[in-house]
């Protein structure tokens, strides 16, 4: 693998506003426009490394459109059409979130100070608002999270982070500790913002809080040895697994709060999930097939009980990215194919 090898396909979405959503297999799907979503998840992964140039040039036309998505009272619009214009209202759902989870680690870790300051005015504007929805709080979270560490008086991010570990909840009692009736899509996001927020918070109790309900998600979607993640349409006690279609991001997401997780705990039984998100993406998985394309490092849309989606949208390429970001900073090897 070279070094520009895992953002060949992320390259190959982006053009001078940002980052195509869709794909049809490998070729980028235009009239599918842009997303917000997207188009923060590729900063975060742009801020965990020094990029190669032409991921950097990306990785900014990305930032500049998720400025742009925020409202001067912080809601944020999510969905640009490839003609330029906004397809929908300024929301705060999981797009925001994930805007302001950008926003604030572009803030502190660009390696442009005029960049950084407009991530920091970019933030500040939409982390003043408040989020009806868990997820999005939890997004929101990660970036408060980066501005915190950095910036240790932040008032507006230390303010957020108290709002969202609120927001998330404590386990509940029972057999049954998730925070909601049944886990949904990116789970493991619940359980990240409380580790790294109560990390950042001195609070110890949301970090173990954390670290129980993630310990609860990996071994609940762990199956044969393997991850068997949450379907996209969810999972409720006594409903029968595994489901279909498995989304990569669910994957992904696993991955980084594990990741986090041994970052703050030094326990290694985080570092073996990683290595387990990371196989899912190469095999080990309840097809046994591989969703990662070693062609063109691009990631099949999702896990179907036949096969795989064979499409390579964005949402999923950037999951796969992710995993393989993960593996690294933990030094493992990325698996090899069964």
């Amino acid at each position: 693998m070279t070094t520009a090898g895992p953002y060949r396909h992320l390259l190959a979405l982006g053009d001078d506003v940002g980052l195509l959503e869709h794909a049809e297999g490998a070729l980028p799907r235009r009239e599918a426009g842009y997303c917000v979503d997207d188009a923060a998840r590729l900063v975060v992964c742009a801020c965990r490394e020094p990029c190669p140039p032409p991921l950097r040039t990306l990785a900014d036309r990305c930032l500049a459109l998720v400025r742009h998505a925020v409202e001067p009272d912080g809601r944020c619009r999510n969905r640009l059409g490839y003609d330029r214009r906004w397809r929908d209202d300024p929301g705060l759902g999981d797009w925001w979130g994930r805007a302001v989870w950008a926003l604030g680690e572009a803030s502190v870790a660009h390696p442009c100070a005029g960049t950084r300051f407009g991530a920091g005015r970019a933030f500040v504007r939409a982390a003043v608002a408040r989020s009806p929805h868990r997820r999005a709080l939890a997004y929101a979270a990660l970036g408060a999270v980066a501005v915190l560490v950095a910036e240790p008086a932040d008032e507006v991010a230390a303010a957020l982070l108290r709002d969202a570990v609120r927001a998330v909840g404590r386990p509940a009692a029972g057999a049954w500790p998730w925070p909601e009736a049944r886990l949904g899509y990116a789970n493991a996001v619940l359980p990240e913002a409380l580790i790294a927020g109560g990390a950042a918070l001195g609070d110890e109790e949301a970090v173990a809080d954390g670290c129980a309900l993630l310990a609860w998600l990996v071994a609940t979607e762990t199956r044969a040895g393997h991850f068997s993640v949450t379907p996209a349409a969810g999972w409720g006690p006594g409903e029968p697994r595994p489901g279909f279609d498995q989304q990569p991001l669910e994957v992904a997401h696993l991955a980084s709060a594990c990741t986090r997780a041994f970052a703050v705990t030094g326990e290694a039984g985080w570092r073996a999930a990683v290595a387990r998100a990371a196989a899912w993406f190469t095999g080990a998985n309840d097809v046994g097939v591989a969703l990662a394309d070693p062609e063109t490092w691009g990631c099949a849309d999702g896990l179907e009980s036949a096969g795989v989606n064979r499409n390579q949208g964005a949402e999923s390429t950037l999951a796969l990215v992710s995993v393989w970001q993960c593996t690294r900073a933990l030094g493992l090897p990325w698996p090899c194919p069964p």
